[in-house]
């Protein structure tokens, strides 16, 4: 019996409605899932996630939502051959599926990392303080919290797993949940990995739905706190954009859409150079993986005039080497596309194309298939050749920068200087990605300069980092994922600027004092706590912020100044050379900036043991005010803020990261220095 596909809501497993839609095997054509595709009632289900998921991972910090995500990436780790085994029915091989399954398990492991970059708070503390007045008590600092809705993913067939993942972990991290919708023609994929999610009991409820049916009708239900996000077809996403409820609702919508990216080969990357080896390598690469359905395929290959039989000649040596078929037969390197619909609707656009480009190479109604014994079979099954287009015109012909074939195809136009490899890769109208291969840096800033506005990523290819590059067609979770245009104008991924994108920023005004209580960072001018005892002998738990300690003074003399020299070796005239600083601002030797940092460290410093473990670094340090002989400084140590830190193991000191405000003025009161220190502080409590 053909099992029917379940969809996750209101916390529970359920079939769903009526009109189920069969999901077939890419190669076979077996009925291998049902799907159904009405009854469901999104109001509560988006309610659902607004009030019973939402206020938990709100409420938990983000070094705890990080934690989450990393035991949750370990967990789907040790399940991933369950999924390798399914992902063969998507016509995907093994290293396609490593893209799909560990690329979006990476995407776990590297959002969980990124906890570090933020505080261990519900909250995050954005950017400078602003001071706005002149006296110093009226100020500002932007301010991000989660949302209070919900986040609707909509997502397209060619990666179930990783397109699911990659988003999902940017909004918990953020404190917001999520309701996902998979493309129906993959969706068993993403219905497997979320049974794990759901069975292993990581996540607190309601912070993960899944609708694996028709999602017709979720977006009438979204309201201004929620946000959307949409990756598939320019088409469809522009529909979904112009719903009356995301502009009445004014709701957040990110979209990341396929796009006519371009790979361009540099002048000076001739045959026998390791850029032109670059260049023909990826572009088969993101012709044959995934079968070229990846939204950020290269669909344009741009290349010299001079050099255009050469790169065709060597392209299709490459492409002669990939055969095609059942992705568990020996020997196969590209599988089939995702169903014979996809592969009706690829051959009908190629046909398009090759009325104005002609097909140079593959065959799009016959391709020899490996894995018969497997049940492969060309009729049934959703196989194709690879495809190259030649565009010798393509400023007259212009379908090769406005039609896209989803599928493995790219299309050959000629250049003949930067300017026009530039205009052609523009042509476009809004890419995800865009390559250069070339080694002369003079050409890469060129492009660069001029191709930037039009595209959301651009690799620039060469010798020097071949074997590290992760290559034109992989999006990283450390950068944006998105692109002006065509590709749909949003942004993805991307580190905090991502995490942002699921929070609301606030502008908040007040006193230094007030935006120090809320904020838990210290702000200069609030109000600070003095203790008898050195703050150096308080555990982590006890130090406050604003926590203040003032040390004794100091007079700067011409000693101090020559024995600095002397020992850091820093001779410069300043320093060191009165009868040189006519024309300088200095009246006069001068102080070393780093012996007024090193002498406050020494005058705040508590020498006896305690809890303080090390020094941790310097972030930030200003000089202000030249220091001459004579000058009295004295140093204020604050309480800025504090991290704490995890356990490694068991056998780990607990223990967190105090930022310390250190202020060092003269005998006027005018400051000569600030900066911020960290010291690794052990904590009271060490279980």
């Amino acid at each position: 019996m053909t099992p029917t596909l379940e969809n996750y809501t209101l916390g529970r497993w359920t079939p769903g409605g009526s009109a189920p839609q069969e999901l077939l095997d890419a190669s076979t054509g077996e009925v291998i899932a049902l799907a159904n595709t009405e009854g469901f009632d999104f109001a509560s289900i988006l309610d659902y996630g607004r009030r019973v998921g939402n206020p938990k991972l709100r409420k938990m910090t983000f070094h705890e939502r990080g934690r989450m995500l990393k035991a949750l990436a370990f967990h789907l780790q040790e399940k991933k051959e369950i999924f390798y085994e399914l992902s063969y029915r998507s016509g995907a091989t093994r290293a396609d599926s490593w893209i799909d399954i560990e690329g979006g398990i990476g995407n776990l492991f590297a959002n969980a990392s990124l906890r570090r970059k933020f505080p261990d708070k519900p909250f995050y503390v954005e950017g400078e303080p602003v001071g706005l007045s002149k006296g110093g008590t009226f100020m500002a600092q932007h301010l991000l919290v989660p949302r209070e809705g919900v986040a609707v993913h909509i997502n397209a067939y060619n990666f179930p797993i990783w397109g699911m993942l990659e988003k999902i972990a940017v909004n918990l991290l953020a404190g917001m949940p999520a309701v996902v919708k998979p493309a129906v023609p993959s969706a068993y994929l993403t219905e497997a990995v979320v049974r794990e999610i759901i069975a292993s009991g990581i996540l607190p409820e309601g912070a993960l739905q899944l609708v694996v049916g028709s999602g017709q009708g979720i977006l009438d239900h979204v309201t201004y706190q929620d946000v959307v996000t949409f990756t598939g077809s320019a088409a469809t996403g522009r529909k979904l954009r112009a719903h009356p409820r995301i502009i009445e609702e004014a709701v957040p919508f990110t979209m990341e859409a396929d796009s006519l990216n371009a790979a361009v080969l540099g002048m000076d990357a001739r045959p026998g150079t390791p850029e032109f080896d670059l260049f023909i390598k990826e572009v088969r690469k993101e012709m044959t993986a995934k079968c070229g359905q990846k939204c950020t395929a290269i669909r344009r290959a741009i290349v010299p005039e001079s050099l255009l039989e050469d790169v065709q000649i060597a392209l299709g040596k490459a492409l002669a080497q990939t055969t095609v078929g059942h992705p568990q037969a020996e020997g196969v390197r590209m599988g089939a596309l995702a169903g014979r619909a996809q592969a009706e609707v690829f051959r009908e656009r190629v046909r398009h194309l090759a009325q104005h480009t002609p097909i140079v190479y593959g065959d799009l109604e016959n391709v020899e298939v490996l894995g018969k014994e497997r049940g492969a079979d060309y009729a049934k099954g959703a196989f194709t050749s690879p495809i190259v287009l030649l565009n010798k015109e393509p400023f007259r012909h212009l379908d090769s920068h406005e039609i896209e074939a989803f599928g493995p195809v790219v299309t050959l136009m000629p250049y003949r200087d930067t300017d026009e490899a530039v205009t052609l890769a523009n042509m476009g109208k809004g890419s995800l990605v865009c390559s250069l291969a070339t080694n002369d840096p003079r050409t890469a800033q060129g492009f660069v300069l001029g191709a930037a506005t039009h595209h959301g990523r651009i690799l620039v290819l060469n010798g020097e980092m071949a074997k590290e590059s992760t290559g034109h067609g992989s999006p990283l979770p450390q950068l944006i994922h998105g692109g002006p245009g065509r590709a749909g104008g949003g942004q993805e991924m991307g580190g905090i600027r991502g995490v942002e994108h699921f929070m609301q920023r606030v502008a908040l005004q007040g006193s230094p004092s007030m935006i120090t209580a809320i904020t838990e960072v210290y702000q200069t001018g609030a109000k600070q706590i003095e203790h008898d005892k050195h703050p150096f002998q308080h555990y982590f738990e006890e130090l406050e912020i604003g926590q203040t300690y003032t040390t004794h003074k100091h007079t700067v003399t011409e000693a101090d100044i020559t024995n600095f020299a002397q020992v850091s070796g820093d001779n410069f005239y300043a320093h060191v050379d009165a009868t040189s600083l006519e024309g300088t601002l200095f009246t006069g030797r001068v102080a070393h900036g780093y012996y007024i940092l090193s002498k406050a460290a020494g005058m705040f410093v508590d020498p006896r043991k305690g809890p303080v473990l090390l020094n941790y670094g310097l972030d930030e340090c200003r000089f202000t005010k030249p220091v001459y002989p004579g000058t009295t400084i004295g140093v204020t140590l604050t309480v800025k803020e504090k991290v704490g830190q995890e356990k490694r193991d068991e056998t780990d000191v607990a223990k967190g990261i105090v930022r310390w405000l250190v202020t060092v003025t003269d005998q006027t009161g005018e400051t000569v220095a600030v900066a911020t220190i960290m010291t690794m502080v052990k904590k009271k409590n060490q279980e």
